[in-house]
């Protein structure tokens, strides 16, 4: 029995399987060929158009870098005039009328944008400080020179700048000091050489705002003169400062004058015994800090 099925079934079904034609196999090959041919044709000419597009473009591109090149070099050889405030603004920092040109290594003050308030060139290799440098600028507030190898200073350079409340000229090579403005509340003279031969006898008298003297690390040999009333923190220290009169913080003809606005003297490091000269200080609330013994 099984062996009549079997024969039954290959004599139904091998001669249908035989004879069905490969039409998948037939048809896959043939689409196959022909998108490899069209395709192939139509990315070469892709191709060939991109070449040109590609070859146009990086000529006027060329052309193009060509012509900015040379309005650059033009641009660049046109020196900067004085009036315009752009190359000022792109070695410092120019911000909301303050002008920072700190550790750049100029020589000199930089023509300064109208309107500024604050000028921080600190750490530069500034020598002089001309009155040109400030005549047009009249709003400046601040002023911050430290660090820099100033020694000169002509003595209008401030005179106009009559809204100055800050000046700090520390760490240079002052030897004297210029007129100064008179609305100062700090001035900042650190770390100089300065003697006092060149401090006028009234240098300080007439800046009744002055609240903040620094006049340390110096070559004083006395107290300036005519402090003023205003003042509430002195910095003396490491000085050569030998002598004090009665009159150089009080007065000895008034003995109950007080300066009640004066907080803190410093005057360590100076060859000055300050207890020999107590009645010099009879006017302060606190004795200066320095050497009483």
């Amino acid at each position: 029995m099984k062996t009549l099925q079997t024969t039954f079934f290959l004599f139904v079904f091998v001669p249908l399987v035989n004879s069905a034609p490969p039409i998948q196999q037939e048809s896959l090959q043939f689409y196959d060929y022909d998108t490899d041919v069209t395709m192939g044709s139509l990315i070469q000419q892709d191709y060939d158009m991109q070449s040109k597009d590609i070859r146009k473009d990086e000529t006027n591109i060329s052309l193009d870098t060509s012509l900015r090149l040379q309005g650059d070099d033009s641009e660049r050889n046109v020196p900067p005039t004085k009036d315009t405030n752009l190359p000022t603004c792109l070695l410092c920092v120019c911000l909301s009328g303050s002008v920072y040109c700190e550790e750049i290594d100029i020589e000199a003050v930089p023509p300064l944008p109208k309107e500024t308030a604050y000028l921080y060139a600190r750490f530069n290799k500034i020598k002089r400080i001309a009155v040109s440098d400030f005549a047009d600028i009249t709003t400046l507030r601040r002023i911050d020179f430290s660090g820099n190898r100033i020694e000169e200073i002509e003595d209008g350079a401030f005179s106009k700048l009559l809204l100055l409340e800050e000046l700090s000229l520390a760490e240079n090579r002052l030897m004297k000091l210029p007129v100064l403005p008179p609305k100062l509340t700090t001035f900042n003279a650190n770390q100089n050489r300065i003697k006092s031969r060149g401090i006028k006898a009234n240098a300080f008298k007439k800046l009744t705002n002055l609240a903040y003297l620094y006049l340390g690390h110096n070559a004083l040999e006395s107290v300036p003169l005519n402090l003023p009333e205003s003042l509430r923190i002195l910095h003396l220290q490491y000085n050569n400062i030998t002598t004090i009169t009665d009159d150089t913080f009080c007065k000895s003809n008034n003995t109950r004058y007080i300066r009640t606005r004066m907080d803190e003297i410093r005057m360590e490091g100076n060859p000055i015994q300050l207890a020999k000269h107590v009645n010099a200080f009879s006017c302060l609330r606190t004795l200066p800090v320095g050497t009483y013994y």
